[in-house]
Formats: C-alpha cells, sequence, structure tokens
C-alpha cells in the first residue's frame, strides 16, 4: 500500500501544487534528511537562489538513491528561503525535480540561513512500504 494523500473536503484546499497531509502504512521504512543546501560536491555555490535550489534537489536525489528510495516515496519536504529572493525559482527547481509526484509541503521564508552563501534549504522525509517476502516450508 503506496503513501495515502489526505486532503478533507471539509477545510479550504492547498494554496498550491502539494498535499495537507500523506498518511504512511504501517511497516513502511523511514527516511528523514538535514537539512539540505544548494553547495556542489567541492563545496562551491551559486550566487542565484535558483541554481541553488536545483542543486539541493540534486543532492535529495543522490540521499533518496543512496537509501533505496524514489521519488515517489517522498513525503513531505520543508523549504526553508531566504527573504528577497525570487521563490518561483526555487518553486520551478521543486517541481523538476518531482514531476508529476506531490507530497506535503512547508515553505518558511527567513531573513538568513546558517551561512551568508545559503538562499535556500531543504528538508525532506521520505516513507517506503516494506516487502514483506513468504518463506515456504523447510
Amino acid at each position: 500500500m503506496p503513501n495515502v494523500p489526505i486532503t478533507p473536503q471539509t477545510i479550504a484546499p492547498p494554496a498550491a501544487r502539494y498535499h495537507l497531509g500523506v498518511a504512511v502504512p504501517d511497516g513502511s521504512r523511514m527516511l528523514f534528511t538535514a537539512g539540505i543546501v544548494g553547495e556542489r560536491p567541492d563545496r562551491s555555490i551559486s550566487d542565484d537562489i535558483g541554481e541553488q535550489a536545483v542543486e539541493v534537489w540534486r543532492s535529495i536525489g543522490a540521499i533518496l538513491a543512496e537509501a533505496g528510495f524514489a521519488v515517489s516515496d517522498i513525503v513531505s519536504y520543508s523549504t526553508y528561503a531566504v527573504v528577497g529572493n525570487n521563490l518561483s525559482t526555487v518553486m520551478a527547481a521543486r517541481d523538476a525535480f518531482l514531476g508529476d509526484h506531490i507530497a506535503a509541503s512547508l515553505l518558511i521564508p527567513v531573513p538568513a540561513l546558517a551561512q551568508p552563501p545559503w538562499k535556500v534549504e531543504i528538508a525532506v522525509i521520505a516513507a517506503k512500504q516494506e516487502r514483506t517476502t513468504v518463506s515456504g516450508p523447510d
């Protein structure tokens, strides 16, 4: 059973392309990332928030793959973006990475992140239903 989107008809719908809630089935394996920033593997970083967001999602993709997860396993993500930057480029990077997948989402404008060059930081929660194997008689 996959993760199940929760969108009650009795409350206001999402303001953008995200689910209000996502239920994770029992027996799922969970993955929680740290806040990922837009540094490249060589520790360099673009001054452009959109380019940083592309790098963030590339890094998240690498973490998912390393742990045996797929983009479709993302349940929720939280985005922290420095105020005064073009957030549409952050959303475009997200949409390019997620494709048709929709998850629960949180966007928090902040005055600054932990390091001055960082303009966007994203943390992801993913869940994957574990396959159960049926063993036959010995």
